[in-house]
């Protein structure tokens, strides 16, 4: 018998590379439950007792927020963002003819 290990992409986000990479594909997908999970992924990677540091926000403040179905504020994501090294940005799409 084959025995497989849980699949944890926190594991696998060990440069900011693949961390921005990540975090892409999870904006392009449009959905807000898997953009959080992704940040909550990254945070889990680079530790969240320094992330709540960073942020002066509570561990389980972060985990709330960062959970799928929570609404957290624009804020909150900026600070998290902020304090994993990561930045947003906005470029055109294809305009539709």
């Amino acid at each position: 018998m084959t025995n497989f290990t849980p699949f944890d992409a926190a594991d696998y986000l060990d440069s900011d590379e693949a961390i921005a990479a990540y975090l892409s594909a999870a904006l392009e997908d449009g959905d807000p439950d898997l953009f959080l999970t992704a940040v909550k992924d990254v945070a889990r990677a680079r530790g969240m007792t320094q992330l709540a540091k960073d942020t002066g926000l509570g561990r389980e403040s972060l985990y709330k927020a960062l959970s799928p179905g929570a609404r957290p504020r624009y804020d909150t994501i900026l600070k998290v963002l902020r304090a994993l090294g990561v930045t947003l940005h906005a470029e055109p799409t294809a305009r539709r003819t």
